[in-house]
């Protein structure tokens, strides 16, 4: 169908070193702009981030430091960027969280002017997402083609849950998908440990997320000023890090993880 479009619609998707907004680069762009007449333009580039691409970022996208070395720093072709998007609105999926303000921290470094102010932002997730509920009540009625009766019980919303849980293993036993690394797989299995694996977002010492395990196994700060930094390695330079957590509003259980470390850093 053609787009009704009273000014361009520009897609921007980004592949970058990380998912933290502030401190993360971007590695590759790509925007597609389909101007008024529905016509289209693909402008594609590969950036050098000025920093290390962290091996798990490489694995999901597949660019290597090795591959974009040689190419050209952000601040060099924003300008262009820029130029090429031009009056567009601004199209993405998950491009509000997280598209658009890692972009325009970019644009800011390279003290290029890009203004928001007057485009329209539109997040193709966002729709999928509201339009395809992902509720209890809504997979509920996929899955088993039921209304929960008394929703919002304990009891009544403990039993749908089970029976979709049921009815997922049913609807895809052998259903094969593509992981992360490209690879054919058939993640979900009737078997708890691969459930638990396939369904951990990422590898938590603490139930709040706030400190997880890296590729290597070692526990690792998800947030701050020493995100991605061993705990450890904090501790060991920063002693006051540990006395701010335990005074800071953190769980007590996130307190619980790093006391656990810091006596077996002790030993």
């Amino acid at each position: 169908m053609k787009l009704n479009l009273t000014r361009p619609l520009a897609f921007i998707d980004l592949e970058t070193t990380g998912v933290n907004v502030a401190s993360d680069r971007i590695v590759e762009i790509c925007i597609l702009k389909v101007n008024t007449d529905n016509s289209t333009e693909v402008k594609t580039m590969r950036i050098n981030p000025g920093m290390p691409i962290p091996e798990a970022s490489s694995r999901i996208h597949k660019i290597y430091d090795n591959d974009v070395k040689d190419c050209p720093a952000f601040k060099q072709v924003a300008a262009q960027l820029a130029n090429f998007i031009g009056n567009a609105d601004i199209a993405g999926y998950n491009s509000n969280k997280f598209d658009v303000p890692l972009l325009l921290e970019e644009f800011l470094r390279a003290e290029v002017d890009f203004d928001l102010s007057n485009r329209r932002l539109i997040d193709v997730q966002n729709i999928f997402h509201i339009m395809e509920p992902r509720t209890l009540a809504a997979a509920y009625k996929f899955y088993c083609d039921k209304t929960i009766e008394n929703a919002h019980s304990a009891e009544a919303d403990i039993k749908a849950t089970y029976e979709v849980f049921l009815a997922q293993l049913k609807k895809y036993e052998n259903t094969e998908v593509t992981d992360a690394k490209g690879n054919l797989v058939k993640p979900v299995k009737n078997d708890m440990q691969a459930l638990s694996e396939l369904t951990a977002k990422t590898k938590n010492a603490d139930l709040a997320g706030r400190i997880i395990f890296n590729d290597a196994g070692v526990e690792v700060f998800a947030f701050g000023k020493h995100k991605d930094k061993p705990v450890v390695e904090v501790f060991e330079k920063e002693p006051s890090y540990y006395s701010w957590m335990m005074n800071g509003d953190f769980p007590l259980y996130t307190k619980k993880i790093i006391t656990q470390i810091r006596l077996r850093m002790k030993k």
